[in-house]
């Protein structure tokens, strides 16, 4: 069976270039806190994502919405209204963390399908069972601290499906539970939806020196002529005792193409791309090689090598946890 390409759309246009390059399912958000991209200019109006749906559904395409954030007490009805909006816009499925969530969309919206988000950080079979059996969700994204045969092991113990990232951008913290952010911005990744959020973003230039800075915080210097990058926290520059660098994070992107065969092995369900903050070519390209790949193997045929290096952060790419180098 071929592996389920499930690709991001942060806006309508790339929810469309998605799948014209041959997505099978797309996941998107609302424009609201209770998706965990909760960037301006970003995610979908109700009328946005009914009109997605419908144009995803006549293509044989699914979409998945996002409700992946966790609700402030006394705020639960934002997030309520998101999962019933989601259902009426005719969604395949949610994406949930939340416990709270997943037990009201299982009561309130019990023929909506549920799969448990990265961010619950389920990594193991014990807990992805509790998930299935309490809320009945049915499938869950892995974590990215996983190897192959770990995976492997995780599906052997569980009939739940897997998803797992194989494509973007990376985080040195647990699934979105980024203390830097929180403590430089005052905005919780997990709970108001930004990390590294663009209105605490600020740049200042003096004598030719460019200075990027989060919260106050700087977080990198270039000179005038070289590229000034986005002041996220984890891949900053920063000075400890007699070294300066990126102490945290290299700028640097997973790309797991060549580990496709040895995942489908695992009994993976679906390959994830992150990359809801990117353009629609961005997405167009990264989902057109990677159903090539997905096709490929389904065929028999060879798998395409390194057609995904120019899109990379940095230009440069990692197997991350997949194969974990250090033990």
């Amino acid at each position: 069976m071929v592996m389920e390409i499930v690709c991001p759309a942060g806006t309508p246009a790339a929810l469309r270039a998605a799948v014209k390059a041959g997505a099978h399912t797309v996941y998107c958000g609302f424009n609201d806190e209770t998706n965990a991209r909760n960037f301006p200019g970003l995610n979908f109006d109700r009328a946005e994502m009914r009109t997605g749906v419908d144009f995803a559904h006549q293509h044989g395409a699914k979409v998945l919405v996002a409700i992946n954030t966790f609700p402030r007490a006394g705020d639960e009805a934002i997030w309520h209204r998101a999962i019933h909006d989601a259902e009426a816009c005719g969604a395949d499925a949610v994406i949930l963390a939340d416990p709270g969530l997943l037990d009201h969309a299982a009561r309130h919206h019990p023929g909506l399908r549920r799969h448990l988000s990265v961010q619950a950080a389920a990594a193991n079979a014990d807990v992805i069972n509790f998930y299935a059996e309490t809320f009945g969700v049915k499938r869950v994204v892995l974590p990215r601290v996983l190897s192959v045969p770990e995976i492997a092991a995780i599906n052997a113990e569980t009939e739940v499906e897997t998803e797992v990232f194989v494509f973007g951008g990376l985080c040195v913290m647990a699934e979105g539970r980024c203390s830097l952010s929180s403590y430089a911005t005052g905005l919780s990744p997990n709970m108001n939806g930004v990390c590294s959020p663009a209105s605490h973003v600020d740049y200042s230039e003096h004598q030719g020196v460019l200075d990027a800075r989060l919260g106050g915080y700087l977080i990198h210097r270039v000179d005038k002529d070289e590229p000034a990058p986005y002041p996220t926290l984890c891949k900053g520059c920063f000075s400890a005792g007699e070294k300066t660098g990126h102490l945290f994070e290299d700028p640097v992107s997973l790309n797991a193409e060549r580990l496709i065969p040895q995942l489908q092995k695992s009994g993976v369900t679906a390959l994830k791309i992150e990359g809801r903050q990117r353009s629609k070519s961005y997405v167009a390209q990264v989902v057109r090689n990677f159903r090539t790949a997905v096709d490929a193997l389904d065929a028999g045929r060879p798998l395409p090598e390194g057609m995904l290096a120019r899109l990379s952060e940095g230009q440069a790419m990692t197997t991350g946890a997949y194969k974990k180098t250090w033990r």
